[in-house]
């Protein structure tokens, strides 16, 4: 799969990402924000980092980026995109996700390893998982707090769109297994057509034996298609 990893001025898991899907045996191509061509790329994906200083609310400002209107054409034609963390906020700030990340609850940035559990593997980044266990993957955010109202949380149960929750070690979604307030413990969500996914913690820094976690890989080599 040839795929696009978008650099917006503040991202800092661009190349942590590259890394990751040529690891894997993608064709990763460098997409900068300022450009609108993609370069003809089978899958975007939107890092971690933080655009433009995390001015005014994480994401909004990369939004507008000239590239963003090519990923929301890619997007509405059935393109796979994947944010990761500040992509993640930037999906819901174009609109591409439902929802919005908030500060977290306890207002400081938080950045450890969390526990995380896939709700089901209908989608590509959840394909290859197992919902029976819970995947350790890193955190690393002040604004990570999934938030919608009741109607659109019901509505994403119903539909499927939730990808996965904060779990403590025994898989339960607790109120102390969730690290900064999120509804529901939800810590990603996909569209209702099933081709956008966002997530907060990071599977690009879990996808390695030198780092000594590779619970990340699965969920990489699903949003890649590979078996």
């Amino acid at each position: 799969m040839r795929v696009g990893v978008v650099t917006f001025p503040g991202s800092n898991c661009d190349e942590d990402m590259r890394h990751a899907l040529r690891e894997l045996g993608a064709e990763v191509v460098s997409l900068w924000h300022k450009d609108s061509d993609l370069q003809q790329v089978d899958a975007v994906v939107l890092p971690g980092g933080f655009s433009y200083g995390d001015y005014l609310r994480s994401g909004a400002i990369a939004r507008f980026s000239p590239i963003m209107t090519s990923v929301i054409r890619f997007a509405e034609q059935g393109g796979r995109v994947f944010g990761v963390c500040n992509g993640f906020q930037i999906l819901c700030e174009a609109g591409l996700l439902p929802g919005a990340l908030l500060h977290n609850e306890q207002h400081r940035f938080v950045c450890r390893n969390v526990e995380i559990k896939p709700e089901h593997t209908a989608v590509p980044v959840t394909a290859q998982l197992d919902t029976e266990r819970a995947y350790t993957i890193p955190i690393a955010h002040g604004e990570g707090r999934f938030y919608a109202d009741e109607a659109t949380l019901d509505a994403l149960e119903a539909n499927g769109q939730v990808l996965f929750r904060y779990v403590d070690a025994e898989g339960r979604p607790t109120p102390e297994a969730n690290p900064n307030g999120a509804s529901r413990n939800i810590a990603g969500v996909c569209n209702a057509g099933r081709n956008v996914f966002g997530m907060m913690p990071h599977p690009e820094r879990a996808a390695s034996g030198v780092v000594g976690n590779t619970d990340g890989v699965g969920i990489l080599q699903g949003f890649l298609g590979l078996s």
